[in-house]
């Protein structure tokens, strides 16, 4: 597993503790970590959406229900296309704008 697929995997299992410990907040942020890191890999930028959309159905927030759900579909077509780097990923934010990266998960993304 490449350090990046680590640091994935690292802030969706943060995001599960802090979800089972109903700390949601805590959960969307490393949601949005998990999102930067696997945005231009299908799999994970679905996964990450996903983990989105759950934590919008435990917030019963539709906004960000219906927002994870178009953001599903384009990662689904879009993810090895074109990506906008360091987006969050939350419906809070334009789906189509690029975002600072953290430093930390810049130097992992110049790793891959």
């Amino acid at each position: 597993m490449t350090r990046l697929a680590q640091a994935f995997t690292h802030e969706w299992n943060q995001a599960r503790a802090a979800r089972l410990a109903g700390d949601l907040d805590r959960a969307f942020h490393h949601l949005e970590r998990a999102h930067i890191l696997g945005q231009r890999h299908t799999r994970r930028h679905i996964q990450s959406h996903l983990g989105m959309l759950h934590v919008g159905w435990l917030r019963s927030d539709l906004r960000e229900m219906a927002g994870q759900l178009a953001r599903i579909v384009a990662a689904t077509l879009f993810s090895r296309i074109w990506v906008p780097v360091g987006n969050t990923g939350g419906a809070n934010v334009s789906a189509l704008q690029p975002m600072p990266v953290p430093p930390d998960l810049q130097a992992l993304l110049d790793e891959s």
